[in-house]
């Protein structure tokens, strides 16, 4: 694994002082002119779902887009101002992006500030070949990676990327194409790497926002860059994507109610157990006939406590039947 990063400055090699200047004023947009939607709502996530502890080794793991590159400059934010101490790396993988691509990655980092360390990966070249899912694939290959990498490095914790929009569009692809009333989580304790954790800081942060503030300092940075979705885009058109879809869908709902996103949020965490059919966990299964003859106050002492083992799963996480990919 190695540091890296090249600064730019309108094309050209930015000296020390650009490259430092440039940093700070992309900094100070954070904490001035998206304070509000942006810096607050990360903070907001990082309490409300207590992200991180005094002592954590977070690993802040860098695609190369957008989100990624602005929880980086978040976490980096909160780690020099914050009361909490924590440590922090930038894990950047290149799992096969082309020249151009991986130099744009070192630019946007020396630009912004970001120390990389960077490692190699062949995933690209083993999913070119895969007809089916192999987005999911792509995932769940590139997070056992990162969460190898940051064990390695002594990171308790990885963070990733996901906004408020991944959330809801989630949700939507939960219902409609796996039958389930699900989210994506804002942390969970890996099942396949004892003692490590992943969270999500840009939890509450909406897309709009990112993108807003992208533009406002003027950066560009890559997409998925993979060699699928470089093809699609060669041709002009969309990939088709199921969360592609959901985001479409969630943008002609806010012309009928700008306030949809938020309720499709809120709805994950306000489940009223008393009009639901059933729900389960880990094996345990509960469905509302298993007490439906019980007076009302024994139903609600039923309910409150353990539910009741009928049968076990199949193995999987609300993730995965959404299609959201990756080894938790």
């Amino acid at each position: 694994m190695e540091n890296i990063g090249i600064a730019v400055t309108d094309g050209k090699p930015a000296g020390p002082g650009d490259a430092e200047g440039r940093a700070l004023e992309i900094e100070r947009s954070i904490i001035k002119k998206f304070r509000r939607p942006i810096w607050r709502r990360f903070t907001k996530a990082v309490h409300d779902y207590q992200l991180i502890q005094e002592g954590d080794h977070i690993a802040c793991c860098i695609s190369g887009g957008k989100d990624s590159m602005l929880m980086a400059k978040l976490l980096q934010e909160l780690q020099r101002h914050g009361m909490v101490h924590f440590d922090l790396d930038f894990l950047c993988m290149n799992p096969g992006y082309n020249e151009e691509n991986w130099d744009l990655i070192q630019e946007n980092a020396k630009t912004l500030g970001i120390p990389l360390t960077h490692f190699e990966s062949q995933i690209f070249d083993i999913v070119a070949d895969i007809d089916k899912s192999p987005c999911y694939l792509c995932a769940r290959m590139r997070r056992g990676y990162l969460y190898s990498r940051a064990k390695a490095l002594g990171c308790n914790k990885i963070a990733l990327g996901h906004h408020f929009d991944d959330v809801i569009e989630t949700v939507l692809m939960g219902m409609f194409f796996a039958g389930k009333i699900e989210t994506m989580m804002p942390k969970l304790h890996s099942r396949n790497f004892p003692g490590m954790e992943l969270i999500r800081p840009m939890y509450l942060v909406k897309e709009q926002d990112v993108l807003a503030w992208r533009d406002y300092n003027h950066l560009r940075f890559i997409r998925c860059a993979c060699r699928f979705t470089e093809h699609m885009e060669k041709e002009q058109e969309e990939t088709g994507s199921r969360r592609q879809d959901m985001k479409q869908l969630i943008e002609k709902l806010r012309k009928m109610d700008s306030n949809i996103d938020r309720n499709i949020f809120n709805s994950t965490h306000d489940i009223s157990l008393k009009t639901i059919l059933g729900v389960h966990a880990d094996g345990w299964k509960y469905s509302f006939l298993d007490d439906y003859d019980l007076p009302e106050e024994e139903r609600w002492i039923n309910r409150a406590g353990t539910l009741l083992p009928l049968k076990e799963e199949p193995a999987g996480t609300a993730g995965d039947a959404a299609g959201e990919g990756g080894p938790a």
